[in-house]
């Protein structure tokens, strides 16, 4: 019995015109398989066995020296010379998100026998990563198309690969927030912009200057409070918005810092209403004044003062209650209140306040940007092409799930389930439980790949050589030879030893 290695090169005979891709596969022990050849089917006696291994795949050849019977046996089919599986398994483990390495450990564990992560790659390179983007691109087409001569409101934000100024990678997303979905990702190194400092602001002029040349007009944007982008947005004339949780997080920090002063105690019964009140102005006015307004009355409640001099907001709108705690009101003059005047009421603050996003947050492009660490998780690092690739799976992904509805009992009752999330404090929140998530954009990719892409891969490899990828961030630096490296690495450590 012979076993050939990963790198065998098997004959192009074994060729067949049924992929096989759809097929159910089983787990099969190979002392089980053994048992099928240990008779020969014509004269009885015990053949001569011949196996061969390529990765997944299994080659049995059984030859019979008494009757001369000789039959071959394939574990799966093959496209010219490549088994079926292999490349199977490299596009279940890409297309899931899941990373070769872990795949690589179970299989071991198992005793499974698995390809190569050299052969991986090179199904990726030929035939997965093409595949991936050909399907972004069509989905693409398809929500923007739907938009083309109408105005849409976006919610944009980056995600980076890792935190601070040491950002490799920053991938802006823009999102139709009307239905929830992705129509844009952005992919920016930071050797393209002179640091990764000036990547959000590339990124956000990429997408919308793609979103333009296929005549998608912006009606407003709803952003966090990068100074870049507001800059930008205000020189472009359009119309710019900021969320009101990334506002209500700043200030919420600064609040909770001012409790733990001298002289301030009463601020921490103060936080929680503050925060409110945050989200309140914005979502109960139809205008920048009238969030102002509101807001700015805020410092008059604590007081225990309830009228106010602005006629757009003259008085408070809840009704008239004797507090029992007569200690949570602020005194003019204090240390407190001077503290919250300076938080609350600068002039930055009241800048942002009047901008606040009344209806469209970006809360859920939060979520989408959560996701994507499933796909490109910060502690592996991936090149240019792959980390875009998982994006648009992270997108795809996203895209498909963005409308499922609640889950419901076999009863009928809508469910719910209750956190406790670490920044409430011992609070909890109360969430929809979601219907589980589809995986039908992978079996649509999968048809794609074996149907179109392996057969002809031409114009999918020119579709993935038409984007521009830049060089490495170690282009810049000068790379000796190894023997010169390893060498100064020997005398570096040796010194002064015999």
């Amino acid at each position: 019995m012979t076993t050939l290695t990963e790198s065998s090169q098997l004959s192009d005979s074994f060729s067949t015109s049924t992929t096989g891709h759809t097929d159910k596969k089983y787990i099969v022990f190979e002392k089980n398989i053994m048992e099928l050849f240990q008779r020969c089917p014509r004269c009885s006696k015990s053949p001569e066995l011949k196996t061969y291994r390529r990765g997944t795949f299994l080659s049995i050849d059984q030859i019979c020296h008494h009757c001369e019977f000789f039959r071959q046996w394939k574990s799966q089919p093959l496209i010219k010379s490549t088994p079926v599986g292999n490349i199977q398994l490299s596009a279940a483990v890409y297309f899931s998100g899941s990373s070769f390495y872990q795949v690589q450990k179970m299989f071991q564990a198992m005793r499974l026998q698995n390809i190569s992560y050299s052969a991986f790659r090179r199904h990726a390179n030929r035939f997965l990563e093409p595949a991936v983007i050909h399907s972004w691109h069509q989905l693409q087409d398809t929500e923007v198309e739907s938009l083309r001569h109408k105005k849409v409101k976006l919610g944009g934000d980056m995600r980076a690969d890792s935190p601070g100024h040491c950002a490799k990678y920053g991938t802006y997303s823009l999102m139709n927030l009307e239905t929830n979905s992705i129509i844009d990702l952005q992919l920016v190194q930071s050797n393209e912009v002179g640091g990764s400092h000036n990547m959000e602001k590339e990124g956000l002029t990429r997408g919308l200057q793609l979103l333009e040349s296929k005549g998608v007009a912006v009606d407003y944007i709803v952003t966090d409070r990068h100074p870049q982008i507001q800059k930008f947005l205000r020189d472009r004339k359009i119309t710019h918005y900021y969320d009101v949780w990334h506002l209500e997080k700043g200030l919420s920090k600064k609040v909770a810092k001012a409790a733990k002063e001298k002289d301030c105690e009463v601020v921490k019964k103060w936080q929680r209403g503050i925060s409110n009140h945050v989200y309140w102005c914005a979502t109960s006015s139809s205008s920048g004044p009238e969030k102002l307004a509101k807001w700015k009355s805020v410092m008059n409640h604590m007081q225990n003062k309830h009228e106010h001099d602005n006629p757009i907001f003259p008085k408070y709108l809840h009704p008239d209650r004797n507090s029992t705690d007569r200690k949570k009101w602020f005194k003019p003059g204090t240390k407190a209140i001077q503290r919250m005047e300076k938080i609350l009421v600068n002039k930055r603050v009241l800048n942002d306040v009047e901008k606040l996003s009344s209806r469209y947050q970006t809360s859920t492009l939060e979520a989408f940007h959560s996701l994507m660490l499933r796909f490109t998780p910060k502690n592996v690092v991936f090149p240019f092409i792959g980390m875009l690739c998982r994006h648009y799976l992270a997108a795809l992904h996203f895209n498909e799930n963005a409308g499922g509805t609640q889950a419901r009992t076999t009863k009928g009752t809508l469910r719910y389930s209750i956190h406790y999330p670490k920044a409430k404090k011992g609070g909890y929140s109360v969430k929809p439980v979601k219907t589980k998530a589809t995986y039908r954009y992978v079996h649509k990719m999968m048809s794609l790949l074996f149907e179109e892409v392996i057969p002809n891969p031409k114009p999918y490899l020119e579709e993935l050589e038409k984007i521009p990828v830049p060089n490495p961030l170690s282009s810049a630096f000068h790379h000796p030879p190894l023997a010169e490296a390893v060498e100064s690495y020997r005398s570096r450590f040796n010194q002064g030893q015999p």
